[in-house]
């Protein structure tokens, strides 16, 4: 296999020192976790504050206003965080979103905003989300050696379920004691506390062979679009990944929401499906993070996928909660396991020069296209019923898969030891 140069001049002690205690990363985690959890209190009291305002339709809407401008400037997101360098852009991303979450706690003490507001707020968030993501994902490449990428992953999936689990309660909490108000200041709160802690992180320099002379952000965008296709590894790993969250994000979002009421589950036993889905993805962090690198990742990530594909559609036949709980454990192991070394993939694949640009193009489809596929996956199942619909969406799963174990660059892809 053939990749770029990745070897990272990393400050902050040997250069494949363990992630988990290595204090640099640990910084970086903890300005993680406070970020990640702000985020869910932020969408809960967004939802919240949307609800009281309108009907459920536009209530929708609002909150999906921050995929549109994500789908249309994540790309343009990479190219910032690498002309300014991921913990730069991070930084000044944060500060802009917690700018955004204060403005609308201020709004709703001072007024009652109506949809078109809050519909603002969240747009702007997504604007401001188009720059943060690409950087968030690429500076874990910056902080660690390579031979620590999928540690590192791993332990981000576990901040990210952590943040999903505290985050309800955590938003439910503010909205009781302080209205909605009192929850978008514990976000905006929650966010900033991630600032000094940003603050501390170091970030290793590039390599004199992967320093660029700067051009235009269009030459850019066009020169890391370039660098992807060349690349034997990242051409079919971005291809995959798309396809994967393409197919994914909608039956376990809205779809798992109308199968728990044609089931007659209820929210309570959506609820347990979700923790089921959280535990088994929680245990793949879990295990990536214990054992650092898992052999033949590439060929992993591909059986993971097509795995997870299989359990996706069986989710929509099963008639107890108790089964659909088993099966969201099962999607959760191995949709969990394959992100992370996917991700781990892109990062250890891509030039140092290329992190932002290259993670923007492979997250672009889950966190701005798949969303904006909601109100399709509803209109699906009203006319053909929800089995279908996880069959088609289990079907494009699969497509990912087999361009991951169908491309023998992708499937021989080892992680750096």
């Amino acid at each position: 296999m053939t990749t770029a140069p990745t070897t990272l001049a990393v400050p902050a002690g040997p250069v494949d020192a363990p992630a988990h205690r290595d204090p640099n990363v640990l910084r970086w985690l903890g300005a993680y976790t406070s970020s990640a959890i702000g985020d869910n209190v932020y969408y809960i009291a967004l939802s919240w504050a949307a609800v009281q305002s309108g009907t459920p339709a536009q209530a929708g809407l609002v909150t999906a206003a921050s995929a549109l401008p994500r789908a249309l400037l994540m790309l343009g997101g990479g190219v910032v965080a690498d002309r300014y360098g991921p913990r730069r852009t991070v930084l000044a991303s944060t500060a802009a979103r917690a700018a955004l979450v204060v403005t609308a706690a201020t709004l709703l003490l001072a007024t009652s905003p109506g949809l078109w507001v809050l519909g603002g707020v969240a747009l702007l968030f997504g604007v401001v989300d188009a720059v943060f993501l690409p950087a968030a994902g690429a500076l874990p490449a910056r902080i660690t050696g390579r031979g620590q990428l999928a540690r590192v992953q791993g332990m981000r999936g576990l901040v990210t379920r952590l943040a999903n689990v505290l985050g309800g309660p955590l938003g439910g909490l503010g909205v009781a004691v302080g209205g909605t108000a009192g929850a978008f200041g514990l976000a905006a709160l929650l966010v900033s506390v991630s600032l000094p802690l940003l603050l501390t992180v170091r970030v290793g320099s590039l390599p004199l062979d992967d320093a660029q002379a700067r051009s235009g952000a269009l030459a850019e965008l066009r020169d890391g679009l370039r660098h992807i296709r060349r690349s034997p590894v990242l051409r079919p790993l971005v291809l995959a990944a798309a396809l994967f969250d393409l197919g994914f994000v909608g039956p376990m979002n809205l779809g798992l929401t109308v199968l728990a009421q044609e089931r007659g589950w209820g929210s309570a036993g959506m609820g347990w499906v979700l923790a089921g889905f959280g535990t088994g993805a929680g245990a793949a962090s879990l295990l990536l993070t214990w054992r650092g690198r898992v052999p033949r990742a590439g060929a992993v990530a591909g059986v993971a996928n097509l795995l997870g594909a299989v359990a996706i559609g069986a989710l929509a036949q099963v008639t107890s909660v108790a089964a659909g709980t088993g099966v969201a454990l099962c999607i959760g192991l191995l949709a969990g396991l394959a992100g992370a070394l996917c991700g781990a993939l892109v990062q250890a694949a891509a030039g140092p020069a290329y992190v932002g640009r290259v993670t923007a193009a492979s997250t672009l489809v889950g966190f701005g296209v798949a969303p904006l596929t909601f109100p399709v996956v509803g209109w699906a199942a009203d006319v053909w019923g929800i089995g279908p619909v996880f069959a088609v969406c289990a079907a494009v799963c699969a497509l990912g898969s087999a361009v991951s174990l169908g491309t023998a660059s992708l499937r021989r892809a080892e992680l750096p030891r």
